[in-house]
């Protein structure tokens, strides 16, 4: 046992484990728990059997496997026994196409001790600097096999989950150790995610290939590896050619299909008629009454602090310049009319008794209204428009 450790025990000499630069995935597919269609342990065994892998760590059963419930199979020869299968529950360094290592954790889900275990599984990913980890997850869902299987994402990394559909809510669940062991990581601050494909629940007893496929897929773009999946992509046709044939044979499977085919694609249109709703955001939830009175006080403080949009008048935009400019010009031309009023009158005036002293002719105005005989000739007023 590594350091008298009682959950584990680890390989000696270790493999090597791949880069210390943080870039490494670990992947959790234990048998067992939300396996509908056997997807995860399908996932883990082509990986398995197409990739280069090395034993890093084999868990102990005893402490963790309750045989009862569990019952490995015996296979008896003649009269007596031959073999009993073998449960290995391990952690192991794999290679992809390229070279890339990962680690997988795969084997039957422990029914004892689940605290110790995903506690067990969070010191190994802090001991071999794992960047992120992925748990893989099948369940059975009312989905006809003729539309494209979805599968539904979740985590603690937005960047994990682009591209996927997330559940958009709160839900609840039975508790399994692959979310033991995400929670424990959560904890310390670690990158999870999960993939949970959604197998249409007439075929969820049975081996169904396309599940494991979108899974795999999944992993390797969330992981940035390279999986070898066209054994799988021919496995997934073949058993799509044996459903067309027995929808074609029986017109209960077909009403069956037709039925799950009406559902899926009115989901589809609502979830899309949400999706088109500015309040909802990309994983479908709505924001809450605080979010939205926050986001409000937001915007006021941005128009307070902003600067005048263009269309707004302000003291010293055009319209009240303008109005402004046209009282101040009035003003002014009242103004400048009476002054020059006033210099024209004393012009005239200057100009008149010119005249008058030039002129050697009588004075045309009435005595009464000058000053005698000398009387100047009386102003008019004047205005120039």
């Amino acid at each position: 046992m590594d350091e008298g450790h009682e959950m584990y025990e680890m390989h000696f000499p270790a493999p090597d484990v791949g880069p210390k630069n943080g870039g490494l995935t670990m992947v959790v597919a234990l048998q067992g728990y939300a396996d509908a269609g056997l997807a995860v342990a399908g996932s883990a065994s082509h990986l398995i059997d197409a990739l280069d892998h090395r034993p890093l760590v084999n868990f102990n059963n005893d402490e963790l496997v309750d045989y009862r419930s569990r019952r490995p199979a015996v296979t008896m020869v003649g009269d007596a026994v031959a073999e009993s299968a073998e449960l290995d529950l391990s952690l192991q360094v794999v290679r992809d196409n390229a070279g890339k290592p990962f680690l997988l954790l795969s084997g039957p889900e422990p029914d004892l001790r689940w605290d110790a275990f995903s506690e067990a599984v969070a010191d190994l990913a802090e001991r071999f600097n794992v960047q992120r980890t992925v748990s893989l997850y099948s369940a059975p869902m009312t989905v006809p096999h003729t539309r494209p299987l979805g599968v539904i994402a979740h985590g603690n990394d937005r960047e994990l989950l682009t591209g996927h559909r997330t559940w958009g809510q709160r839900v609840t669940v039975p508790g399994a150790a692959s979310l033991r062991i995400e929670l424990e990581l959560n904890r310390r601050g670690r990158k999870t995610c999960g993939f949970t494909a959604q197998v249409p629940h007439y075929v969820a007893a049975s081996d169904y290939p396309l599940a494991a496929l979108r899974l795999l897929e999944a992993v390797a773009d969330a992981g940035d590896l390279d999986f070898p999946l066209t054994a799988l992509e021919r496995e997934a046709d073949k058993v799509a050619e044996i459903l067309a044939e027995q929808a074609t044979e029986s017109e209960e499977v077909a009403g069956i299909v037709r039925m799950l085919e009406h559902q899926h694609d009115e989901e589809e249109r609502r979830r899309a008629t949400l999706e088109s709703n500015p309040l909802v955001r990309a994983d479908g939830t709505m924001p809450s009454a605080d979010e939205l009175g926050a986001e409000f006080e937001r915007f006021l403080a941005s128009q307070i602090s902003a600067p005048p949009r263009d269309d707004e008048p302000t003291p010293d935009s055009p319209a009240e310049s303008m109005d402004s400019g046209l009282e101040d010009t009035h003003d002014s031309d009242a103004a400048d009319a009476t002054d020059v009023a006033d210099d024209a009158i004393e012009s005239e005036g200057t100009a008149v008794t010119d005249d008058e002293t030039d002129t050697d002719g009588p004075d045309d105005s009435d005595g009464d209204d000058g000053d005698g005989d000398g009387g100047r000739r009386p102003r008019r007023p004047w205005f120039r428009f």
